[in-house]
């Protein structure tokens, strides 16, 4: 079995918001990846004493434990029970309710001798290869499909469009969020290969258009997750003037790749 993990921030300067983890069970039967993308925050705060790494890092610590020492439980529920978890590692003085707690996204795939379980919410995401080499993207549109004009202020978003009907959702501190996931489950002998992306190493692809989907788990099989997020970065910098054209708040962001062979 290969795997690769590969994060690395969009700034030295800051920490590194995104997670990522594999991990085994103790019967060596099966296999868990992780990758959380932690929410950047407004100025204006959060409500919260806590940093958004310090929360990635706990509710990653969370998916992964849960998700490796309970295999029999679905991802959904793993995911409820990591996000109360970490909602209790809060302390008094942090405002839970408010909309932009700490928060991210989630990509993870849990995989058994017989299924290869998935579950992805917000704009991280999970690429499926089978073994006839077929791709498939597994993804939570919710937030592309939100247009442009209306995330145009933090407060509008927070008020009408995350974590709200009709908007879209990332993991914070209301474990019932983990029902809005997009879930799945495949024959362990239909999946050969498997890729999680935070959405600063999927600009590969959505941002730069460098090849499809296909083209980007045949790009990291071949050359290693680490080349794909070392492109990025050079497009990145080739690019930094086009930012407002692009529709980028900032040149670079943090990168994540996690890639296993099944």
């Amino acid at each position: 079995m290969r795997t690769e993990l590969v994060t690395e921030p969009g700034d030295v300067q800051r920490p590194n918001e995104d997670f990522a983890s594999v991990a085994l069970p103790a019967s060596g039967r099966g296999g868990v990846l992780v990758v959380l993308d932690g929410v950047t925050p407004p100025r204006s705060g959060t409500g919260c004493l806590h940093s958004v790494h310090w929360f990635t890092a706990r509710l990653g610590g969370a998916l992964t434990e849960l998700a490796v020492s309970l295999m029999d439980v679905p991802l959904v529920e793993v995911l409820s029970g990591a996000i109360v978890r970490t909602a209790r590692s809060h302390g008094e003085g942090c405002d839970l309710s408010h909309p932009r707690t700490p928060q991210a996204t989630v990509a993870m795939a849990r995989w058994s001798p017989s299924a290869v379980e998935y579950l992805v919410l917000s704009d991280s995401m999970l690429l499926v290869e089978s073994p006839a080499g077929v791709v498939t993207p597994v993804l939570d549109d919710r937030l592309a499909r939100i247009p442009r004009a209306a995330l145009a202020t933090d407060a509008l978003v927070d008020t009408h469009l995350r974590n709200k009907e009709g908007g879209f959702y990332t993991a914070a501190a209301d474990p019932s969020v983990a029902e809005r996931s997009v879930t799945g489950s495949l024959p362990r002998a239909e999946v050969r290969t498997l890729a999680a992306l935070t959405d600063g190493a999927a600009r590969w692809v959505e941002r730069f258009e460098e090849g499809t989907w296909t083209d980007c788990l045949t790009f990291v099989r071949q050359r290693s997750a680490q080349a794909l997020v070392d492109r990025v970065r050079e497009l990145e910098r080739e690019d930094a003037e086009a930012r407002v054209r692009l529709g980028r708040a900032k040149t670079h962001d943090d990168a994540t790749v996690v890639y296993a062979e099944l």
